[in-house]
């Protein structure tokens, strides 16, 4: 292990250019021509032959024969203005605030390293530089399109950056069970009748019938799901009308739900509707919901994470330890795609802070100011690389 981390650090400086030039360059959704195409040349210069699975999903592989395991990383940014004010920030109107572009520049990382190390492996690992995982689709289309097959892939392991946390860099946080929530994103149309603003009964007021909906939804979290079972009911936008003195016709909702038990998770959707078609019948209008988007829970696989743990405190001594000891965090609220991977195959996740909110890194992920420690890098491919070797017998 200390071998490995040793040879990870030395690739430290081809690691921050992978992750400034990405960084310098985001692109979001399934449109990352430049990105893919830098990660693609990058493969091919280490002597793969990167292979497409869906748009702008790209996998190299690794050794051969069984087992197989897979490793992902996303690539994809965010439609947010940067105001980090760094040297390579991304001028595009796009920004790496999650932290995808480390996650790239660390798989690159592994790339290399288990490269060097192919001739000793017990099977084969699976790299797939991911799209589209800040619209929950990016994973599910892989899926799809056969990533998890030809061989069939037995296990898998993502990683992610943390910023705005009080963790030192290199702290790597390995949970267990439920690691994420399930995500969905919901449309609420009311359908009303309008009329002049000095005649409200000659109408139906289509914004009035959305209020009531809206402070009906609240109640659904309140007083119908225990508290012992986390969930999270928020309507984002509401829109009706164009002008004061008109009573509108039409109004919308739009919001998310976040839910961590899918038995809850299909509960509250069915209330959604319920709720919403019958508030508005009871004044006289319709409401349509149509759910888009989202994704399940991400449950991490007991025997995996375990195996992570042992191989994140070998390789990093005390700074790796369980989310049990964590106790609860306010910030596991956030949902990811790999979900859907972990639902095929035995799968984990790992956390590693990269920017100790004590050291300067104030700012949180998805913030336009957000920060992130550089000197996490070669710690997340040599992470990235233990649990891969440790799960073929090579650790």
């Amino acid at each position: 292990m200390e071998r490995l981390l040793q040879d990870a650090k030395k690739l430290q400086k081809d690691l921050v250019e992978h992750r400034r030039y990405l960084h310098q360059n985001a692109e979001v959704g399934f449109d990352l021509p430049k990105t893919a195409e830098y990660v693609k040349t990058q493969l091919k210069n280490m002597g793969f032959t990167p292979k497409e699975v869906g748009r702008y999903a790209l996998t190299a592989e690794i050794g051969k024969g069984k087992p197989a395991f897979l490793l992902r990383a996303d690539m994809d940014g965010l439609p947010i203005e940067e105001r980090a004010k760094e040297p390579f920030a991304c001028k595009s109107g796009h920004m790496h605030a999650c932290g995808h572009d480390m996650h790239a520049a660390m798989l690159l990382g592994v790339a290399k390293l288990l490269k060097e190390r192919e001739k000793e492996l017990k099977g084969r690992v699976r790299l797939l530089f991911q799209p589209a995982e800040e619209l929950l689709e990016g994973a599910k289309t892989a899926v799809e399109n056969g990533v998890l097959k030809n061989p069939k892939v037995d296990g898998a392991m993502m990683l992610h950056v943390l910023t705005g946390v009080p963790l030192d860099t290199g702290c790597v946080v390995v949970a267990h069970g439920v690691s994420a929530p399930a995500a969905d994103y919901f449309t609420v149309e009311v359908q009303g009748k309008g009329c002049h603003g000095s005649t409200p009964w000659k109408g139906v007021d289509a914004s009035a019938v959305a209020a009531k909906i809206l402070l009906g939804f609240q109640e659904i979290t309140a007083k119908e799901v225990s508290f012992t079972t986390p969930s999270v009911l928020s309507v984002g936008s509401i829109s009706a009308g164009e002008v004061g003195n008109v009573i509108a016709d039409k109004a919308a909702l739009k919001g998310t739900l976040r839910t961590f038990d899918e038995g809850v998770r299909a509960f509250i959707k069915t209330r959604i509707e319920e709720i919403a078609k019958y508030t508005a019948k009871a004044f006289r209008a319709k409401a349509k919901v149509k759910f888009g988007g989202g994704c399940p829970s991400l449950l991490n696989d007991e025997k995996l994470s375990a195996l992570a743990l042992q191989t994140a405190q070998e390789l990093l001594g005390e700074k790796a330890f369980s989310s049990v000891e964590m106790g609860n965090s306010e910030e596991k609220g956030g949902s990811e795609d790999f979900a859907y991977i972990s639902r095929e195959v035995p799968s984990v996740m790992l956390a590693l802070s990269a920017g100790n909110s004590k050291e300067g890194y104030a700012y949180p992920l998805h913030h336009p100011k957000a920060r992130f420690d550089e000197r996490a890098l070669y710690i997340g491919s040599a992470l990235y690389a233990a649990v891969a070797l440790k799960f073929l017998g090579n650790g």
